[in-house]
């Protein structure tokens, strides 16, 4: 179920042990299986990240899943918890890899009606 990084257009399978960074390159997140589901966690951070991590509660930004439960809901689309540290919440979410080398992480509140969406880049 779980495979290693998808080839270009082929965006079904999850790139396991994989570095993302965020549209600032503020942070990166590496993928993993986590139990029977897949998950993204903090393993960089700059300063910046890290203040405003800890200015909205959260203390410790690096070692922090982001993304969590992730489980497959369609091609490429896995669905399950994105939290946001510097408002310390937890939000419905989904991933989405494409092409190999962006990864789309939303976020929802409202059942749905107000999302962010962030596109994520490969680091490796």
């Amino acid at each position: 179920m779980f495979a290693a990084p998808a080839s270009a257009g082929a965006s079904s399978d999850v790139p396991i042990a994989s570095v993302w960074r965020n549209p600032d390159n503020s942070v990166h997140v590496r993928i993993d299986q986590c139990g029977g589901a897949i998950c993204g966690t903090v393993t960089w951070a700059n300063q910046e990240a890290i203040a405003d991590a800890r200015s909205g509660g959260t203390e410790q930004l690096v070692g922090t899943h982001l993304f969590r439960d992730l489980k497959p809901t369609g091609p490429g689309k896995w669905s399950g918890k994105v939290f946001v540290p510097d408002l310390r919440q937890t939000f419905s979410g989904t991933l989405q890899f494409q092409d190999g080398d962006k990864m789309v992480g939303r976020g929802c509140v409202l059942f749905g009606i107000i999302c962010k969406s962030q596109t994520w880049s490969r680091v490796r």
